[in-house]
């Protein structure tokens, strides 16, 4: 009677924990497109694109998520060895690879600095201002989206090839932080007051955290997936000789 009471909690909360597998595996194809989506939005602060090495492993990962849910049911639901002791296998590789993801995340996180001041001058220089230069574009959508200016701050423009050959005292309008402003340097007020640099990199780091945090929770899911699958496994090996052993005590 207790391990028949065992078997079935186990039962219930493997099939509720397959029904959270499906689910997270679309959060974890969402983590993984939104790192890609921001890396294209970032690219040329970061050049390494082994950065996305963590996102393309946590999409594949939710691909094969949808796959140990529908595998997880069936098996749960008639209690099949075989198919238990798949899902067993395939839930190991999964959590063997956000392992992966975590260790990576890390081992990436630590190079974002490196390679954003690495970067950044160069990106600086390369900016005309005109919106067929994708150098220009970065730099005008990071300015906006982050509220910063310049690499330290917006004094920086003044050693850009940019502000050389335009000759009007002012940084591109993406500095401004009121309407109506210009981008003149003879009202700093106007203008934002952080630099771009530090804030890049910060935004990428959060970005990773978001892959090793996501990474983390669903490994955790998934030891409990592994073992209540193990538990129904190992009960369902035993009741066979209890069921012999109860037998032959009536028959005796």
């Amino acid at each position: 009677m207790m391990g028949q009471c065992g078997i079935t909690s186990s039962k219930t909360v493997l099939v509720f924990l397959n029904l959270i597998f499906w689910a997270a595996a679309g959060i974890l194809c969402y983590v993984g497109a939104y790192v890609f989506i921001t890396y294209d939005d970032y690219d040329h602060f970061f050049q390494d694109v082994y950065t996305l090495i963590p996102a393309v492993i946590i999409i594949a990962a939710g691909a094969l998520l949808f796959l140990i849910g529908l595998i997880g049911c069936c098996a749960t639901v008639r209690e099949s060895h075989c198919g238990l002791t798949t899902f067993v296998v395939v839930l190991l590789l999964v959590f063997m690879t956000e392992v992966a993801v975590v260790v990576l995340g890390y081992i990436y996180r630590a190079k974002v600095e490196d390679e954003v001041n690495r970067s950044i001058i160069k990106v600086y220089d390369e900016y005309n201002g005109t919106n067929s230069n994708a150098q220009s574009r970065a730099i005008d959508y990071v300015q906006r989206q982050l509220q910063c200016c310049g690499i330290h701050n917006f004094s920086d423009w003044q050693h850009t090839h940019w502000y050389d050959k335009s000759k009007n005292n002012s940084v591109p309008i993406s500095c401004c932080k009121t309407a109506g402003c210009t981008g003149s340097l003879t009202h700093p007020e106007d203008l934002y007051q952080e630099g771009c640099e530090a804030l890049v990199v910060k935004k990428l780091q959060e970005i990773m955290m978001y892959v090793i945090w996501t990474a983390l929770a669903f490994a955790a899911m998934q030891m409990l997936g592994m073992l209540c699958a193990c538990v129904v496994l190992c009960r369902r090996s035993k009741a066979p000789t209890y069921e012999l052993l109860i037998n032959g005590g009536t028959q005796a």
